[in-house]
C-alpha cells in the first residue's frame, strides 16, 4: 500500500461526509418544502420523477468506484470508464422522458450523479499520481547507468561496439537517401536538358559513384563526428541521453507535486452550520478544476522544451481560462449540465489525454533511456551462437568421457552417502539402543577365561609333580584349592620355585623337563596378563562407544554439512545479498531525503517547490515500501505517521527535516 491509495481513501471518506451530510440536512428540511423541490422554476424545464431503476444504477456504479479495505492499488482506468459508460445510458433516458426538452433530474438523482462523478475524479487523480511514480522512479536507474558508462572508458568502448550495427545501419540509410537525392536531381536534369536516356549499367555506374561520393564527402551533419574522436563523441551522445532523462523526470517530479498539492483539496468543515449554499457547494468547484488540472498537466508533462517554471504557469494558467469550468461554475445552482460535463470531460481524460501520455513517455524513455537486451547483449549472443558448434563438438567427441564423469561422481556421491553418512548413523543408533553387533570388543570374553583356565591346571599339575616347591609331601585337596585361588590372584610361587631351583643347574632341569615346563607356565602366564590389559583397553573403549561412534560419523557430517552451506550460498546468497542491499538501499533513500529537504529552494511561505515535492514523494514511496517488508506491524503504524508528516507540504521545510532526524534515530535498527 503506498500514500497514493491512502488519499484516495482519505478523499473517499471526504466525498462521503459531504453528501450524507447534505442528504441529512435535506430529510430534515424537506418536510414542508417536498412539493417546491419538485416544482419547476421555468415553465421550459421539464422535471424528471425519480427512477428507482437509475437511482440503483448509480448507487451501484457509485459503489464499485469506492475505495475498500481489499484495494491495494487505486482503480484501473478501464474500470472507471465501465463505471461512467454504465450511469451514461441514463442521460439519454431521461432526455427521452423529456421529450427533448430542457430537463432537470430530480434534487436525489443530482446528488448521487456529482457523488458518482466526484468518486471517479478521485480514482482518476490516484491513478495518474500512480502512474507518474511508476513512470519517474525507474528513470534513476536509467540515469545511474549512463553515469556508469561516463565515468568508465572500457564502459564507453563496449557501449559503442553494443550500438555499433544500430550506427551502422542509420549511417547507410543515410547515404543512401543522399544518393537517391542526388540521382534523381542528376535525372531531372538530363529529363530538362531533353538528353537521350542511359543504359542500366550506366545508371548503376551513375548510382555507384553517387554513393561513393556520399561517402567520401560527407555532409554538414557530420561535421561534430570528423571533428570529434569517436569517444568524445559517444560520450556526447551519452550526456545528451542523460540529460534528456533527467528533464523528464523533473517534469514528471513536477506534475506529481502539481497533482497531489492542489487537485482534489477537500478540506472542508461541512459540520459548520453558518457556512451559506455557495460555501457547501465549493467542493463541486474544487473536483472540477481538479479535472481541467489533470488534463492540463498530462498535455504538457512531455513537453521538455518548457522549463518547470513555465510548466507551472502553463498549467495554471490554462487551468484558470477554462471556458467549460466557467460553464460548470455558472451552473452550480443544481443544473443538470454540471455533473455531465464533467463526466465528459472526464472520459476524455481517461480516453485520450492519459493514453497519448503514456505512449509519449515510453517514447521519451526509449529515445533517452537504457539501450534495449537486443543492444545490450546482443555481443555475448553472437559470441554463442558462433561458439556454439565448437562446444557441441567438442561434447560428442568427448561423450564417453562425460558418461564416465558423470557416471563415477554418481558413484562416488551414493557411495559416500551410504558407507560414510547412512552406516554410521546406523551403527550409533544401534549403540545407544545397546544392539550387541554394534558393541565395540578387541578381544572375546570366553578367549580371557579358556586361557586363564588353562593356566590353573598348568600351575595345578606342576604342583602335583613337584610336591617338592610346596612342602615336600603330595597336595591334598585343599592345599590345591589353595594353589587354585592364587593363580586366580596371579601367584605362581610353585613353577616360580622350580624355575629358580633349575637355574641353578639349568642342563639338569633342561633334561629333566621341569625348566622348559616352567618357561612354558610363565609364557601362558605373560599371555592371561596381557589378555587381562587387553580387556582393561576394551572396558574402557565401551564406556565412550558412543562418542567413538559421535567419531565415526563426524567426517560424513562435515562434508555434508560444507557441501550444504556451500549449495546454500550458491542459492541463498542472493537473498542475503538482496537483503544487505535492502538496507543500504533504506539507507539512501533517507539519504535522498534529506538531501532534496537540505537542498532545496523554498518559496516565500517556507514550502517546498512542486518540483522537490514531487521528488520527496518519489523517495518516500520507495522508502514506505521498503520499511513495510521489514517492520512490525505495530511499529510499521507509527513509521507511517512520520511519512505523513513527512509529506505533508504545509508543515514547512524546517519540521520536515526534523521528522527526517526523528526516523532516522528511532527506526535505526530496520533502517539498517
Amino acid at each position: 500500500m503506498s500514500f497514493v491509495l491512502d488519499k484516495v481513501r482519505r478523499i473517499d471518506l471526504q466525498l462521503d461526509r459531504l453528501h450524507w451530510t447534505k442528504y441529512a440536512t435535506s430529510q430534515s428540511s424537506s418536510a414542508p418544502s417536498s412539493d417546491s423541490d419538485t416544482t419547476p422554476s421555468d415553465d421550459d424545464v421539464v422535471y424528471v420523477v425519480p427512477d428507482d431503476i437509475r437511482i440503483r444504477e448509480l448507487q451501484a456504479a457509485i459503489k464499485q468506484l469506492s475505495v475498500t479495505s481489499t484495494h491495494k492499488a487505486p482503480l484501473t482506468a478501464e474500470t472507471i470508464l465501465l463505471a461512467l459508460r454504465r450511469v451514461a445510458v441514463l442521460y439519454v433516458q431521461s432526455s427521452t422522458q423529456a421529450g427533448g426538452q430542457a430537463w432537470k433530474p430530480h434534487p436525489v438523482e443530482q446528488d448521487f450523479e456529482w457523488l458518482l462523478a466526484s468518486k471517479a475524479i478521485a480514482q482518476t487523480h490516484g491513478l495518474i499520481i500512480n502512474l507518474l511514480l511508476e513512470q519517474t522512479l525507474p528513470l534513476g536507474w536509467d540515469i545511474w547507468y549512463w553515469d556508469e558508462i561516463l565515468t568508465s572508458s572500457s564502459y564507453l568502448a563496449l557501449y559503442s561496439v553494443q550500438t555499433s550495427p544500430a550506427r551502422i545501419w542509420q549511417w547507410s540509410k543515410t547515404i543512401y537517401h543522399d544518393a537517391r537525392r542526388k540521382l534523381q536531381s542528376a535525372e531531372s536534369i538530363q529529363s530538362t536538358n531533353h538528353e537521350e536516356a542511359v543504359s542500366i549499367s550506366r545508371s548503376w555506374s551513375r548510382f555507384y559513384a553517387i554513393v561513393k561520393d556520399c561517402i567520401h564527402q560527407p555532409s554538414l551533419a557530420d561535421t561534430p563526428a570528423r571533428v570529434l574522436s569517436p569517444l568524445m563523441l559517444y560520450r556526447s551522445e551519452v550526456r545528451f541521453k542523460q540529460k534528456g532523462l533527467k528533464r523528464l523526470r523533473e517534469m514528471n517530479a513536477c506534475g506529481l507535486g502539481v497533482l497531489v498539492d492542489e487537485g482534489m483539496n477537500l478540506d472542508l468543515d461541512d459540520g459548520n452550520p453558518r457556512r451559506n449554499k455557495s460555501d457547501k457547494d465549493e467542493w463541486k468547484t474544487i473536483i472540477s478544476r481538479s479535472v481541467s488540472l489533470m488534463e492540463t498537466v498530462l498535455r504538457n508533462l512531455t513537453a521538455l522544451d518548457l522549463g518547470i517554471h513555465e510548466f507551472e504557469d502553463t498549467v495554471f494558467t490554462s487551468v484558470e481560462d477554462d471556458t467549460e469550468l466557467s460553464q460548470v461554475d455558472a451552473s452550480d445552482d443544481g443544473s443538470h449540465q454540471s455533473p455531465a460535463l464533467i463526466v465528459n470531460r472526464l472520459q476524455l481524460v481517461l480516453e485520450v489525454h492519459l493514453p497519448n501520455h503514456i505512449a509519449n513517455s515510453k517514447q521519451m524513455v526509449k529515445e533517452f533511456g537504457r539501450p534495449s537486451r537486443i543492444v545490450r547483449y546482443w555481443l555475448l549472443a553472437t559470441a554463442l551462437l558462433l561458439s556454439s558448434s565448437t562446444l557441441l563438438r567438442i561434447a560428442v567427441n568427448r561423450r564417453a568421457q562425460l558418461v564416465t564423469w558423470i557416471r563415477d561422481l554418481g558413484t562416488t556421491t551414493m557411495d559416500f552417502w551410504y558407507n560414510w553418512v547412512l552406516e554410521p548413523v546406523r551403527k550409533l543408533i544401534g549403540t545407544i539402543r545397546h544392539d550387541k553387533d554394534s558393541e565395540i570388543a578387541i578381544m572375546s570374553k570366553e578367549s580371557l577365561q579358556g586361557d586363564r583356565a588353562s593356566l590353573e591346571r598348568m600351575v595345578v599339575d606342576f604342583a602335583k609333580d613337584n610336591p617338592s616347591t610346596t612342602n615336600g609331601t603330595p597336595l591334598n585337596e585343599a592345599e590345591l584349592a589353595d594353589v587354585r585361588m592364587k593363580v586366580k590372584e596371579g601367584d605362581l610361587t610353585p613353577v616360580l620355585r622350580a624355575y629358580e631351583k633349575d637355574l641353578r643347574r639349568p642342563f639338569v632341569g633342561t633334561l629333566r623337563g621341569d625348566l622348559i615346563r616352567a618357561l612354558l607356565i610363565q609364557i601362558q602366564k605373560t599371555k592371561v596378563d596381557v589378555e587381562i590389559a587387553v580387556g582393561g583397553i576394551d572396558a574402557l573403549l565401551k564406556s565412550q562407544e558412543l562418542v567413538f561412534g559421535f567419531v565415526g560419523l563426524t567426517p560424513g557430517v562435515l562434508v555434508c554439512l560444507g557441501l550444504f552451506r556451500w549449495l546454500g550460498g550458491v542459492v541463498g546468497g542472493r537473498k542475503g545479498r538482496r537483503q544487505q542491499k535492502r538496507g543500504g538501499q533504506r539507507i539512501r533513500l533517507l539519504r535522498n531525503i534529506d538531501r532534496i529537504l537540505s537542498a532545496s529552494a523554498p518559496a516565500g511561505n517556507g514550502m517546498l517547490s512542486y518540483k522537490d515535492h514531487g521528488m520527496l514523494l518519489c523517495e518516500v514511496h520507495v522508502l514506505r515500501q521498503a520499511a513495510g517488508s521489514v517492520m512490525p506491524a505495530e511499529i510499521y503504524a507509527e513509521f507511517l505517521e512520520e511519512i505523513n508528516d513527512l509529506i505533508e507540504l504545509r508543515t514547512g521545510i524546517e519540521r520536515q527535516i526534523r521528522v527526517v532526524d526523528r526516523i532516522r534515530w528511532a527506526y535505526a535498527n530496520w533502517m539498517i
